[in-house]
């Protein structure tokens, strides 16, 4: 696999791991700061091991990583895996403002172009 797939593999478990509501809730929780899984399943009327599978996958998808404090095994944000996340949405998002900011342009030419005729 080259670096290219790779980076596509990363993604696709990325985004398919914030696919679901329940591990994007996870994510926005653990952007206030780290928090074992019992202090994640609080809100949730699911299982704690169905907390840890969801957790697994975002394990997986490099968003999370989990550390020992202690008896307590706290889950953290993995930045780096989200600011490449981000990267790769902003990509996309800079060429549509490129286009949109050309269209703004084009359409204000025509508005100035139309307003000296007289109509009709």
């Amino acid at each position: 696999m080259d670096a290219a797939e790779a980076e596509d593999d990363r993604l696709d478990r990325a985004f398919m791991a914030l696919s679901d509501p329940v591990r994007r809730r996870i994510v926005a929780r653990l952007s206030r700061g780290p928090a074992t899984v019992n202090e994640l399943a609080e809100p949730f009327e699911i299982t704690v091991q169905a907390i840890s599978k969801h957790i697994q996958v975002l394990e997986q998808a490099g968003l999370v990583t989990r550390s020992r404090d202690a008896q307590r095994r706290p889950v953290h944000l993995n930045p780096a895996q989200l600011e490449a996340l981000t990267s790769w949405i902003d990509r996309y998002r800079l060429v549509k403002e490129q286009q949109f900011r050309g269209l703004d342009a084009v359409l204000a030419g025509d508005t100035a172009d139309t307003g000296d005729r007289p109509p009709g």
